[in-house]
């Protein structure tokens, strides 16, 4: 399984993906499930895939060479691409292909044809913009009311970026969200797995160096680890235990309220039981 997140704020972009792949209990690798598409100044476009690894990585390749007929005798491909809808088309178209020559052989093999990615950038002369790809080949755009898109193992690390991320939230801040996100993802699910590769890309900018492979040994993951941990059992030994009784409690948990109480049966002496 895997986990990966994308994010798109007013100040930029940000990916986060981790690179475990299983097939078994006794079968764990690593793989990275991030690629990057450069062309500095002109376009910056960046892919994550969840799911079946023989289906992302097929889809990673033919994605650089598939080429979408615009029926006057062009075609558009990613690196041609004048909008990144266009470009996400031709992801889609991908995705596709990859199914027509695989899918019946999965099919007959009792295999789903299970891929997502998360597909985002910016091209020169448009704004910044984030889709989520689906099995199909089709998409959604993140907006202002989402401005986040998740695949694989998303809920362990949701509940933090629901909580902490709006559109005006500044870049690190982000990069730190995630991380947690993928903390609390990597404590929760073996499935997930180290090494991680975070990228944050600056609006307008088309290029980006700010970009990490991030291992067990890295000291700003690890403090993150410690930090979070031992601030969530301070906050949550900081919250009042129940008050049953109610009285003199600011926050009583149990009141008078007929309309909540739980059904129950209540035998008396001498009542027959059957």
């Amino acid at each position: 399984m895997t986990y990966c997140v994308g994010i798109k704020l007013d100040a930029g972009l940000v990916f986060l993906s981790d690179s475990r792949t299983n097939a078994g209990m006794d079968q764990i690798n690593t793989y990275r499930k991030m690629m990057v598409y450069e062309k500095p100044g002109d376009r910056f476009m960046v892919m994550l895939s969840a799911g079946n690894l023989s289906i992302s990585q097929s889809v990673r390749e033919i994605l650089q060479v598939e080429k979408l007929d615009n029926g006057d005798g062009t075609s558009t491909t990613i690196w041609n691409a004048k909008s990144m809808f266009d470009a996400v088309r031709v992801l889609g178209a991908a995705v596709r292909r990859v199914h027509a020559q695989d899918g019946p052989s999965l099919q007959a093999a009792g295999i789903d044809f299970n891929a997502t990615m998360i597909f985002g950038g910016q091209i020169a002369g448009e704004a910044m913009r984030l889709f989520l790809v689906y099995s199909a080949g089709n998409f959604i755009e993140a907006t202002r009311e989402t401005c986040y898109f998740q695949v694989g193992e998303s809920k362990y690390g949701k509940p933090v970026l629901d909580r902490m991320l709006t559109p005006a939230t500044q870049l690190d801040e982000a990069a730190k969200c995630a991380l947690v996100s993928m903390d609390s993802t990597l404590k929760s699910n073996l499935s997930v797995g180290l090494p991680l590769d975070l990228l944050v890309y600056e609006q307008g900018v088309l290029a980006s160096n700010n970009i990490v492979c991030i291992d067990e040994q890295n000291p700003y993951f690890k403090m993150i680890h410690d930090t979070w941990g031992e601030r969530l059992r301070q906050v949550f030994e900081s919250i009042d235990d129940p008050q049953w009784s109610g009285g003199a409690a600011a926050h009583p948990l149990h009141v008078d309220a007929p309309r909540f109480e739980p059904m129950r049966k209540i035998t008396h002496p001498g009542e027959k039981i059957i």
